[in-house]
């Protein structure tokens, strides 16, 4: 008795709808994903147990590393040109456009003024290099005008929204933190942020 031949059918499954999801998923996430910024230097922050988060907008952050220095970074585009313009105005340094753009692109900035433009005509990769070895300046010994509160003033009265943060390493030594406090102090911004790492708080057992 002849057998009987059972017809194969195609395992072939058709992933055009799976594909298009993929890519609607994708597409989703890069457009409401928040990059982090390149930072100069890498610092740890201290803990604590307040869950306040800071606006992701309108933001002056002042970066401290272990050492003291400081490097600042503003999250918008023409608040960073318009405060280096003023700046430059206040210090007698002039700009070219070329450096202001490399300005306008850069996400973080710890130069002394007079220092800035020949750190802007530096290639991208030797910023990086170089950004770490200076922070800017804010003994008033060495340094009169303390261009540290020059930068936050000039950002304040371009965009009063602005909000400030301090992220220090928690290695840094307390003097250079009452230094910028009391710097900003002195031009009356006694409104600021905390920047820390949340603490992890154990469960209490029964």
């Amino acid at each position: 008795m002849p057998k009987v031949k059972v017809k194969r059918k195609s395992t072939l499954i058709d992933m055009t709808a799976m594909s298009d999801v993929t890519v609607l998923l994708l597409t989703f996430f890069m457009l409401t994903s928040t990059f982090v910024q390149k930072e100069p230097v890498q610092v740890s922050t201290p803990a604590s147990v307040s869950e306040i988060k800071i606006p992701e907008t309108n933001i002056l952050q002042i970066l401290v590393e272990p050492s003291g220095k400081i490097f600042m970074s503003l999250d918008n585009q023409n608040d960073r040109v318009a405060v280096l313009e003023e700046l430059g105005n206040e210090y007698g340094v002039e700009f070219t456009p070329k450096q202001i753009n490399t300005f306008r692109l850069a996400n973080s900035f710890g130069v002394p003024i007079r220092q800035m433009g020949s750190f802007l005509d530096l290639k991208s990769d030797e910023q990086d290099q170089t950004l770490k070895n200076y922070g800017i300046p804010i003994d008033t010994t060495a340094n009169p005008s303390n261009e540290f509160k020059a930068w936050v003033r000039a950002a304040r009265a371009y965009n009063p929204d602005l909000r400030i943060a301090i992220k220090a390493d928690q290695t840094t030594p307390y003097s250079k933190i009452k230094e910028i406090m009391s710097s900003l102090q002195d031009i009356r911004e006694n409104r600021y942020n905390l920047i820390t790492t949340l603490k992890s708080i154990p469960n209490e057992e029964n």
